[in-house]
């Protein structure tokens, strides 16, 4: 298969046989051997990063330098079996990656290890050229006036939030990893529910979760979605759920550096994108995973409302 490269370039992973891990009491991993599925067990996901050392294309693994993993284990370089072993040859020595590390934790042993969702941040070799050139938010940036259906069916454009400090993510409501679109959900209902116990601060600001999957998230499932998170009978009036047209929607996710590709069983892999968008409508800050908490992002809200 081929991998449409980008500045961050998002790949679809399936299961694959791997080795199973263990955590020391220092943090480190051991070794404890398993097969993919074939242990009961609480599924785990972590971010990691790091840079690959070496490539094994047979055995659908890489060699990768990381820094430590909170939670999981400390920086070390070790050896990750990919859930899909194809993907293996196009990584190179070099390039640097994010990447989920999945591993289902048994007892006190983390087996099944295996990496997922990678991104390569930066590659090793300069002649690898993107078939999309994807656009890096930063700070400053002009946010074009992109238009929206939402909830209720009715068109809204980002200009019209122009005098408020905006927040936007990227979501779709199938998403099956509860860290990632729900994950964002959560956070986004904590920064809302914050932001409504203060009336001046609710006319100054304003959220809106952008689905990027237009056939199946109509405006009636929207709304629907966004009850579960808003509350039922939500008026939706300080937090929108809206989707690009299809005219507009690769033009968006381009310019926020979503990457959407079809996976398995109808589900979409795709990046992760949040925007904090200033009230002169110019980007005023970019959180590209899913490590930013409510808060530090809450106190960026309340200080671009401020200025």
């Amino acid at each position: 298969m081929r991998i449409a490269w980008r500045t961050a370039v998002w790949l679809m992973l399936i299961p694959a046989l791997v080795a199973g891990c263990r955590q020391s009491s220092n943090g480190s991993v051991g070794s404890s051997g398993g097969t993919a599925g074939s242990v009961a067990g609480e599924l785990k996901s972590f971010p990691i990063k790091g840079k690959i050392v070496s490539v094994d294309a047979a055995n659908g693994s890489i060699l990768l330098d990381a820094g430590a993993v909170p939670g999981f284990m400390d920086a070390m370089t070790m050896t990750y079996k990919l859930k899909q072993p194809g993907i293996a040859s196009e990584l190179h020595p070099g390039d640097m990656i994010t990447a989920t590390l999945l591993a289902r934790k048994v007892g006190d042993e983390y087996q099944d290890v295996m990496l997922d969702q990678i991104v390569v941040t930066a590659q090793a070799r300069p002649d690898y050229k993107p078939a999309v050139q994807y656009h890096v938010p930063t700070a400053g940036d002009a946010v074009p006036d992109f238009k929206l259906v939402n909830e209720d069916g009715r068109t809204i454009h980002l200009g019209q939030f122009k005098g408020r400090a905006l927040l936007l993510t990227f979501v779709y409501t199938r998403c099956p990893l509860p860290d990632y679109c729900p994950r964002m959900n959560r956070n986004f209902a904590e920064i809302d529910k914050a932001l409504e116990a203060d009336p001046a601060m609710v006319a100054k600001t304003h959220l809106l979760s952008i689905s990027f999957d237009p056939k199946d998230d109509t405006p009636a499932v929207l709304k629907s979605y966004g009850q579960a998170y808003a509350g039922v009978g939500a008026k939706f009036d300080h937090w929108e759920f809206a989707v690009p047209p299809a005219n507009e929607l690769i033009a968006m996710l381009e310019f926020f550096d979503v990457g959407v590709t079809p996976g398995g069983d109808g589900t979409l892999t795709h990046s992760m994108s949040t925007v904090l968008i200033g009230k002169d409508g110019k980007v005023a800050a970019w959180y590209p995973s899913n490590e930013w908490t409510p808060a530090e992002v809450l106190a960026a809200m309340k200080d671009a409302a401020a200025g």
